[in-house]
């Protein structure tokens, strides 16, 4: 288990106790809404469910169970679930289509668990001191793994699992990768930075960005990348041919990002504004949308170009229109705190922390 001193649970508790005080609220609007909700299903998870990730080739989807140590995997074409024992605390995953493999960041035991697609078999890589996001590049079969508490990246090699050890920035928080470019953007929560690793070469760049950076995306068409910074209430776009940045104001506590590279529009979740800040990459003009209580996570559709936010405190998802900006609320389950979508299928998985479930929204 992860001490009181660590900084996930921690946050993960301050978070709770602010979704909890606005339950009443998303009960009310869930009343209301539930007239206008599209059909959708429940699927029961484990306990505390914390991420999520799709397999675009199998379209089988993935889900983190922070407290019960496991993996749920859903079958997206008949939502039956099978459960795979993991590590201690997962808190993120993602998935590698192409080798069909899954990495698990299991944040109480410094390990990396991956998963076999196709068996279910598994296979334990031991990473740095608090381990909490990842990002894998399809391309290179590269997984980069930021370690909290260490300052540091692991880069696992997916193919034979071996690992190397790459210095960054205090605290990292987030990272993203451009599979063209073969590069990595690691958010580095307390320095106020971005490293910038060459996945040729493991070299690194920083790159200076807002107050207390926690999210970052790319887009690997315009070879740009979006940081959200938590506490400056803006967003560092970095160009990746030249590591040049031009600043965004956004709302208020900036906390997740996700851009669609075929319109070239980033979407930005303000969680103390309830708003999103929609950035056009070709100008980084901004346009704001309001949606739910406590907007956390953000996933898009680029073949139907729509955007969907989670609203914790609400218990909704705010669909977004990205020729229109016009809005439709979904209600969800208790305490929704991630999304994500299978272009192909044009279903949309939600995490629900509070009810242990995800809704598929079809």
């Amino acid at each position: 288990m992860l001490s009181d001193t660590h900084p996930f649970p921690r946050i993960l508790r301050e978070r709770r106790r602010r979704w909890r005080r606005a339950a009443f609220v998303g009960a009310i609007l869930l009343v209301v809404l539930a007239a206008a909700a599209p059909a959708m299903a429940d699927i029961p998870v484990g306990t505390s469910p914390q991420a999520v990730a799709v397999n675009t080739a199998t379209h089988k989807v993935y889900v983190a169970n922070y407290g019960s140590n496991t993996v749920t995997v859903i079958g997206g074409a008949t939502s039956a679930t099978t459960t795979v024992p993991v590590g201690s605390n997962p808190c993120a995953l993602d998935v590698d289509p192409v080798t069909n493999k899954v990495y698990v960041v299991n944040a109480g035991s410094n390990t990396v668990t991956v998963i076999d697609g196709l068996t279910r078999a598994t296979s334990t890589v031991t990473v740095g001191s608090f381990p909490g996001a990842v990002a894998v590049n399809t391309v290179t079969h590269k997984v980069y793994v930021t370690n909290y508490a260490g300052n540091t990246v692991t880069v696992i090699d997916g193919l034979t699992l071996a690992t190397t050890t790459v210095t960054v920035g205090k605290q990292p928080r987030a990272v993203a990768v451009n599979p063209v470019t073969n590069v990595a953007y690691v958010a580095n929560g307390s320095s106020n930075s971005v490293t910038v690793i060459d996945g040729l070469t493991l070299a690194t760049t920083t790159v200076t960005v807002g107050k207390q950076p926690c999210a970052v995306a790319v887009s690997s068409v315009t070879n740009m990348a979006y940081v959200a910074n938590g506490s400056s209430n803006t967003v560092t776009v970095i160009d990746g041919a030249r590591n040049a940045t031009t600043t965004v104001a956004v709302g208020t506590l900036p906390r997740a990002v996700a851009v669609n590279s075929v319109t070239n529009m980033a979407y930005v979740a303000n969680n103390g504004s309830n708003t999103v800040t929609v950035i056009d990459g070709a100008t980084n003009a901004t346009t704001t949308v309001a949606v739910g209580s406590f907007p956390g996570a953000v996933a898009v559709n680029p073949v139907t170009n729509m955007a969907y936010v989670v609203n914790a405190g609400s218990n909704t998802v705010t669909v977004i229109d990205g020729a229109t900006s016009a809005t439709t609320t979904v209600a969800v389950g208790s305490l929704p705190d991630a999304v994500a979508v299978d272009p192909l299928t044009s279903r949309v998985y939600v995490v629900n922390n509070g009810s242990n479930s995800v809704t598929v929204l079809p």
